[in-house]
């Protein structure tokens, strides 16, 4: 009988990285987008984690790469149309995570009306911290994000500013594809969304939970 696999190495074997976007309605007004009625979901390959310790790639084809912090929830369980009195259930724990945006080509398919994949899915566009069991946070829709670049703090937001609560994605997004155990699902950004550039280093953290302080990440051209 194969060992299970443990879920604080999730970055190690989990499948799908399922991210919201504009779910904060400051950050939908500072990239001068509406409000929607229904989240806005696009993915990323298991390839796009980076976790501690290791650098935020950027690829040679943007010229403008933006932070975008956010709140990851890790599933504990397989699920698939999970009722959404019932979707915490499902929680395994959480993860402090950046959704590293390549701002320019993400503006150049929007304007085209194609898919966001060049923009938010390349290697190493998902650092993520250390995992936190959700015995550890005992409400997710009560903290405060942190992140700094080069020392400077540049996004604070509280995630009771989510348009959509975390019970509500999960069974918004287990209606449209099955969640596996090992998934992580990003909640989406607030405001203060910015650029980086190369050998900038960033540090991100949630007030209240010292084991999810990340160590400084570097960011390197990619080659």
């Amino acid at each position: 009988m194969a060992a299970p696999k443990p879920l604080c190495r999730f970055w190690e074997w989990g499948k799908n990285i399922v991210c919201v976007g504009r779910n904060y309605a400051d950050h939908a007004k500072e990239m001068r987008s509406p409000v929607l009625s229904e989240p806005v979901l696009f993915l990323k390959p298991s390839t796009a984690y980076a976790p501690e310790g290791s650098p935020v790639l950027m690829p040679a084809y943007t010229r403008s790469l933006h932070h975008e912090l956010e709140l990851g929830v890790v599933m504990g369980k397989r699920g698939c149309a999970v009722p959404e009195a019932a979707a915490m259930d499902y929680v395994a724990g959480y993860a402090l995570c950046l959704d590293m945006t390549a701002r320019d080509v993400q503006d150049e398919c929007k304007k085209r009306g194609l898919p966001w994949t060049l923009a938010k899915s390349f290697t190493a566009s998902c650092p993520v911290s250390a995992f936190v069991p959700k015995e550890k946070i005992p409400d997710p829709h009560n903290l405060k994000l942190w992140l700094k670049v080069n020392g400077e703090l540049r996004q604070e937001g509280e995630t009771s500013s989510m348009i959509f609560s975390i019970p509500y994605i999960i069974s918004y997004i287990s209606k449209i594809m099955t969640l596996e155990e090992g998934d992580i699902i990003l909640t989406g950004t607030p405001k203060g969304v910015g650029p980086v550039k190369e050998n900038d280093e960033i540090q991100a953290g949630i007030h209240g939970v010292p084991n999810v302080s990340s160590a400084t990440l570097p960011v390197r051209l990619q080659e």
